[in-house]
């Protein structure tokens, strides 16, 4: 399967395409044309039928897409089947919240335990999920070889955390701290979710001109 070279803005619409089929899928869905999906997602049959072409041949002439198997193919590119493993480091509000309500497991990661400072926090559990001290990681990490960690920690200690669990061998970051990351090793990646970023576009779009 074809991978190399695969610009940032195709696999950022990836999960969207795997997202629409999944919901699809659930409905019962047998096929879809590049066209129809491309008009409940609001972009060109053209730019769906160039993006899957970065990958391999997908759908038939006159047919289109068979939505089980171009759901399942799309998942395997995104790694849902690999079970990539996950951790939580700041169990505040936000923490929290995504323990109880995120979905981890539909997205193909196993989330094992989640760490804090607090003792009033350390020893219990959000959701099933043991809540251990941040203490704990240097005797935890190269055991359970997490491959992600969610980083939910004050901005002030962000970049810190993140050294500290580089070094422990954790290569990506899903970071909500609002602080930009950074790595010198090629193979850390971070995915920086910004939640003023997406309201001030918001802002934009609504605001009268």
């Amino acid at each position: 399967m074809k991978k190399q070279n695969v610009s940032d803005a195709v696999i950022r619409r990836l999960p969207r395409y795997y997202r629409y089929l999944d919901d699809l899928h659930l409905k019962g869905s047998v096929r879809i044309s590049s066209s129809t999906l491309g008009e409940k997602m609001g972009i060109t049959a053209s730019q769906i039928r160039q993006d899957l072409s970065c990958f391999g041949e997908f759908g038939q002439q006159g047919y289109g897409y068979n939505v089980d198997e171009l759901r399942a193919e799309i998942g395997h590119i995104l790694g849902v089947d690999e079970r990539h493993r996950i951790i939580v480091v700041g169990v505040g509000n936000l923490g929290r919240a995504l323990i109880q309500n995120f979905h981890f497991t539909e997205a193909g990661f196993l989330l094992e335990a989640a760490f804090d400072v607090s003792p009033a926090l350390v020893g219990g559990e959000v959701a099933g999920v043991p809540i251990l001290d941040c203490a704990e990681l240097e005797r935890f990490i190269p055991d359970h070889r997490p491959d992600v960690a969610v980083l939910t920690v004050p901005q002030a200690v962000a970049q810190q955390t993140a050294d500290r669990l580089i070094s422990l061998g954790v290569r990506g970051f899903w970071n909500f701290t609002n602080v930009e990351l950074s790595s010198e090793s090629e193979s850390v990646r971070f995915e920086d979710v910004h939640f003023a970023d997406s309201l001030l576009t918001l802002s934009y779009r609504i605001t009268d001109r």
